[in-house]
This record gives C-alpha cells, structure tokens and sequence, in this order.
C-alpha cells in the first residue's frame, strides 16, 4: 500500500472526525445501527468518499431509511463545517446491512 502524502493525512483526519461523530449521533438515534465505516479513495477526494450505516438486519434498516434524507445533510453539514463541499449529498452516505468484510 502505497504511504499517503501529508495533505491525504489531513483528509484522513477530517474523514475519521466526521464519521466518529457522525456514528455517534446515529448510535443514538437508529435503533438497530451498528456501525459507520467507510471508502475513500484520497486521489479522489470528496467525491470518492463514500459513509455507510450499518444496521443489524433488514427490519432495522427498512425502519431507518425515511432517515437516510436527513443524515445526508448532517454529513454534507459536517463536511461543509470543515471545508469540504459534496456536489451531490446523496451519492456519499448510503444504509446497508453489510459490514466491511462482505
């Protein structure tokens, strides 16, 4: 794997600090979410990133998704607090029930 340069370290950062608060929100606010995991690929920077929420099953995700709308903004909001700006909010968080492994 290649060693990321200082400016994709600092993307890494700000991706790592908006996910962390943005699963912890949703922990609180989604019953039967598990976790916030993400793709990125750091040439691509923002349009390449890509926050998924995962649920336990397809019950809880079907219960989430009216949801899905509003933490699109929260993470558009976030990243736009740090200088980030997403064309289109909609293609950069997605609820799956498939964890990183699968």
């Amino acid at each position: 794997m290649k060693k990321l340069s200082a400016v994709q370290l600092k993307q890494q950062a700000l991706v790592f600090s908006v996910a962390d608060s943005l699963e912890a929100q949703a922990l609180e606010a989604l019953k039967g979410m598990q976790q916030c995991w993400f793709d990125v690929q750091y040439h691509q920077f923002p349009g390449s990133l890509l926050l998924r929420f995962q649920f336990e099953s397809e019950e809880a995700l079907s219960a989430a998704e009216p949801e899905l709308k509003k933490w699109q903004r929260k993470l558009s909001a976030a990243l736009l607090k740090k200088g980030v700006v997403l064309k289109d909010m909609r293609r950069h968080l997605v609820f799956t029930t498939l964890g990183p492994d699968d």
